[in-house]
């Protein structure tokens, strides 16, 4: 048997509420339906960002950042 959850709205959440029921969606299956949408959006985030973390960074490309400004700076004067 399903559980019965109880939130406090605010007139912000009542606007996002009313947007997601102007359809004929019950509040009920629309709050349903936002909260797994937003744990599959941090599911594909936290996905991506374990992606990232493990691309491989590559050869370092040798130039040193710090010393191509202050030389660029000597060009300058």
């Amino acid at each position: 048997m399903a559980e019965t959850i109880t939130i406090r709205t605010d007139s912000e959440t009542e606007q996002a509420l009313a947007v997601l029921t102007q359809d004929g969606t019950s509040r009920s299956a629309a709050i349903r339906q936002a909260v797994m949408e937003s744990a599959m959006r941090r599911e594909r985030a936290a996905a991506m960002r374990r992606a990232v973390l493990g691309m491989p960074l590559g050869e370092p490309d040798a130039v040193n950042v710090a010393e191509e400004i202050a030389r660029a700076r000597e060009d300058e004067r």
